[in-house]
């Protein structure tokens, strides 16, 4: 049967026009986006069938170009409009974040930097650089590859954190493994940071650590 033959109630779009995104599935919002099943399948049964195959919507929206064109039903251009749905959502949450003081929106915070190094396969170190105010200027990826074998340079952070006149960083790096738990390394290297920051001036207010749908806080456990 076609979604049109639903009841209206039970349609995606109109579900969604009359009680909201949020009231919709994983499967109906992906279906909305999907727009059209395949012969013999709705567009619902199609994100349906899409979900389990990636194990979860997540697993759907982090798969690389080939995982994902090689499933049935989507191909390119699907992927090619997911990936600017994806990006127009981070750059959404960056707008937020540079309207107001990082410090009073934590939860955002959290969620732009999980946005922007969750997904990746490799570990990456990157710095929120904030005004005096605590205003973003702007959000850098500095560091790439596993914090023990890439080298974090503070020089290179101290120069960077100065041209933009900066006040105050905050740090975030993913872990791949999906463990978001500190590591030894994790500690020297931001207190090495610190440091050298300190010596003009720049504060650095916390360094989350973002793992598998986890974040953990430098400055919420005390250390630093």
């Amino acid at each position: 049967m076609s979604i049109r033959d639903w009841p209206e109630g039970e349609r995606p779009r109109e579900k969604l026009l009359s009680l909201g995104a949020e009231a919709l599935s994983d499967a109906e919002l992906l279906a909305i986006f999907l727009r059209v099943g395949v012969k013999g399948r709705s567009a619902v049964d199609l994100a349906r069938d899409l979900l389990l195959d990636f194990e979860s919507l997540r697993g759907l929206l982090e798969a690389s170009r080939k995982r994902f064109c090689a499933a049935h039903g989507i191909g390119e251009a699907t992927y090619v409009q997911l990936q600017a749905v994806l990006e127009m959502s981070r750059r959404h949450l960056a707008c937020q974040l540079a309207r107001g003081d990082a410090l009073t929106s934590p939860a955002l915070v959290r969620a732009y930097l999980a946005s922007r190094l969750r997904h990746l396969g490799h570990e990456e170190f990157a710095a929120l650089f904030l005004d005096t105010q605590h205003h973003v200027l702007r959000f850098e990826s500095l560091f790439r590859g596993t914090l023990d074998s890439a080298s974090v340079y503070p020089r290179e952070v101290v120069r960077r954190a100065l041209d933009l006149g900066a006040g105050a960083i905050i740090f975030a790096h993913n872990h791949p493994s999906g463990v978001a738990e500190p590591s030894d390394a994790d500690r020297r290297i931001t207190d090495r940071l610190k440091d050298a920051l300190g010596l003009f001036d720049i504060r650095v207010l916390d360094h989350f650590v973002i793992g598998d749908g986890e974040v953990v806080s430098f400055a919420e456990r005390g250390l630093l």
